[in-house]
């Protein structure tokens, strides 16, 4: 239970508790199973308190702190959390229906099992929060910072993630019937055992990187629109593979799909090397175009510009992907020469390149204008001196792009690289 003299203190309002707390910051307070509906707490410190319990229906906690407070089993049915900062807080199991949690801060909150329906989490952080077998049917999750958060088995019915962010998220078991997924940024997401077969804006995915698709969810999701298939990194006989899961296919449908599986996996016209762009944002017209043309030739590639908002978690994913396989596309140009990011990724790829015990080729340089050719910088000078450039610097002009693409297609193709050292 609460104790007395802390809801006493409480009582006399937020200017006086907030002041007490800084005068007595060796004391915890305990405001377990309190009665504290309708209040208004606007910017009040609950910080590592003990709120076990508490009821806090249609509460105003507008800019409050609740960093490390422990809410399990907590009632916050209609509350109001603005920009409140969660950070680390326990609300396992507790109440959140309707309460609008909007830029609020639950980054490594722990909220599994809790009741999130019809809540607003807009703009919200809950980057490495758990809520697994939470409730959010009906939430609203638009650009809200899920990375890395645990969403196994949570209940997203109906709910509205459009332009969220689910870097490294755990998606096992989740449940997204009608879930809106319109452009969500997705890298090394686990789809597992995840059913998508009503998701809205699939299609329209952001893919910072490969995915995680395993085949209980290519089991269950049927058909699977060709944009995510290729933003996850299945390849085009992986692709045709994911045919294979559709119920009643007769002996001949299956015998088809089959025969094109191997022509596609047997054909090293067909073997590319998957890579990530490296690019400044100013050049991403040219680079959409790229992209999308290298993707319909059964190239796999991800974009990796300088502004990502998540940039270093990006570093990291683009530094282990070249370690592995893949190979690093440097978009070459005023902007990007000038770019300090596209100098590191270079220099990664360099270095990868003098480490790695085969010597391999990773990275791809191509230019769209003639800055390479006149700069001054060392690094973008040393591309120009021991590398073939590919050269798009008509590239709006359709033949001469598409004269440079063959060749870049070329120079992707894993037999033509193996063949030609």
């Amino acid at each position: 239970m609460a104790n007395p003299e802390h809801l006493q203190i409480l009582q006399q309002g937020v200017e006086v508790w907030n002041a007490w707390r800084e005068q007595n910051d060796d004391i915890t307070p305990d405001l377990r199973k309190a009665n504290l509906s309708w209040t208004n707490l606007d910017e009040i410190n609950l910080d590592e308190i003990n709120l076990d319990e508490i009821n806090l229906d249609e509460v105003n906690l507008d800019g409050a702190t609740l960093i490390w407070a422990k809410l399990p089993g907590a009632t916050l049915t209609g509350a109001s959390l603005p920009k409140a900062t969660l950070t680390e807080a326990t609300l396992a199991g507790a109440k959140l229906l309707g309460a609008n949690l909007t830029g609020a801060d639950l980054d490594r909150a722990t909220l599994a099992g809790a009741d999130l329906d019809r809540a607003t989490l807009t703009g919200a952080t809950l980057a490495w929060a758990t809520l697994a077998w939470a409730t959010l049917a009906w939430a609203k999750l638009p650009k809200a910072n899920l990375t890395g958060a645990n969403l196994t088995g949570a209940d997203l019915d109906r709910a509205t993630l459009t332009g969220a962010t689910l870097t490294g998220a755990t998606l096992t078991g989740a449940n997204f019937t009608g879930a809106d997924l319109s452009k969500v940024q997705l890298v090394e997401t686990v789809f597992g055992n995840t059913n998508l077969t009503t998701v809205q804006g699939l299609e329209t995915c952001v893919h910072d990187g490969p995915s995680i698709l395993d085949h209980r969810t290519l089991m269950r999701s049927g058909p699977l629109p060709l944009a995510f298939l290729r933003g996850c990194g299945l390849n085009d006989w992986e692709i045709e593979a994911t045919k294979l899961y559709q119920p009643g296919l007769t002996p001949t449908q299956i015998n088809d799909i089959v025969y094109r599986i191997y022509d596609l996996r047997a054909d090293p016209l067909f073997q590319f090397y998957s890579c990530f762009i490296s690019y400044a944002s100013r050049d991403h017209a040219f680079v959409e175009r790229l992209y999308e043309d290298l993707q319909n030739n059964g190239v796999r590639c991800w974009f990796a510009q300088e502004d990502m908002k998540i940039g270093d978690r990006i570093r990291d994913t683009i530094e282990q992907q070249i370690r592995l396989r893949q190979k690093l596309l440097i978009v070459l140009s005023s902007a990007s020469i000038a770019s300090t990011w596209v100098e590191n990724e270079v220099e990664a790829a360099l270095e990868e390149e003098r480490m790695s015990p085969e010597r391999r080729t990773v990275l791809v340089p191509i230019t769209i204008d003639h800055t390479v050719e006149e700069t001054n910088l060392a690094w973008a000078r040393t591309i120009k001196r021991t590398r073939y450039i590919g050269d798009f610097t008509r590239w709006e002009d359709k033949d001469a792009y598409q004269k440079a693409l063959v060749r870049l297609l070329r120079d992707l193709n894993i037999v033509e690289r193996k063949l030609g050292g």
